[in-house]
């Protein structure tokens, strides 16, 4: 019992000291200094930077490219070093790449397009015709002309992916758009030709009837369905 009570005594002793040791605080390090354009050659080089961020940042698919990467090739090249890679591959390097990344987002936006039309084809007042584009008649005219594809057209539409996002409407610009209707996307051409004067639908497209595995513009991916509300406002002779 003595045993034990003298443990218990030394162990609350060494705890005490060693509540009583000094406390060594940690030496702050040092920040490194901000950049500082200290003159015109300076100035000129971040502005290059800024420039070549700026395009990157344009193109969603090469600003997720390793920095440290591109800055290693750029100073390679100006300090005369051997690159990584050679210079007459680059085309083929990027173009692989680019090709990569697109077929990866045609599968996906494929797949969503088509899981969307076949829901969409269950709702009631879809119509689904055999080239595997959609329709829904908004307003029905009292016009029964049509137009033919060598016909001018004159309409309002409005444009959205299948997620709701707009992409273009003349509706929301407040203006109406004449075309000729041999000269737009096929699934425009196959439903515009199908609508009298006067009508309003609303068109689902599956991609191969609209811009099919290219991108177009900032907003439609490769393999997007697209869905457009158009109204046809005449045919210009």
């Amino acid at each position: 019992m003595k045993q034990i009570m003298m443990a218990l005594s030394l162990f609350a002793v060494a705890q005490v000291a060693a509540q009583q040791k000094p406390v060594v605080k940690p030496k702050p390090v040092a920040k490194p200094a901000a950049p500082v354009l200290k003159n015109l050659n300076d100035s000129a080089a971040y502005a290059l930077g800024l420039s070549i961020g700026q395009s990157l940042q344009q193109q969603p698919k090469l600003s997720t490219l390793n920095i440290s990467l591109v800055q290693r090739a750029i100073a390679d090249v100006l300090q005369k070093k051997p690159t990584l890679c050679a210079p007459e591959s680059v085309n083929d390097i990027m173009e692989t790449y680019m090709n990569k990344d697109n077929a990866v987002k045609v599968k996906a936006n494929k797949a969503a397009g088509a899981a969307f039309l076949a829901n969409n084809a269950k709702r009631q007042g879809v119509i689904t015709m055999p080239e595997g584009w959609q329709y829904e008649v908004i307003k029905k005219g009292t016009d029964t002309t049509k137009p033919s594809l060598e016909s001018t057209i004159r309409c309002h539409y409005h444009g959205t992916l299948i997620d709701g996002t707009v992409f273009d409407s003349s509706v929301d610009r407040g203006e109406p758009i004449s075309f000729p209707l041999g000269n737009v996307i096929r699934g425009w051409q196959l439903a515009l030709q199908q609508m009298t004067v006067g009508s309003k639908w609303k068109i689902y497209l599956p991609s191969e009837l609209a811009y099919g595995d290219r991108a177009a513009g900032e907003k439609i991916g490769p393999g997007a369905t697209l869905i457009f509300e158009v109204e046809l406002l005449g045919i210009e002779k």
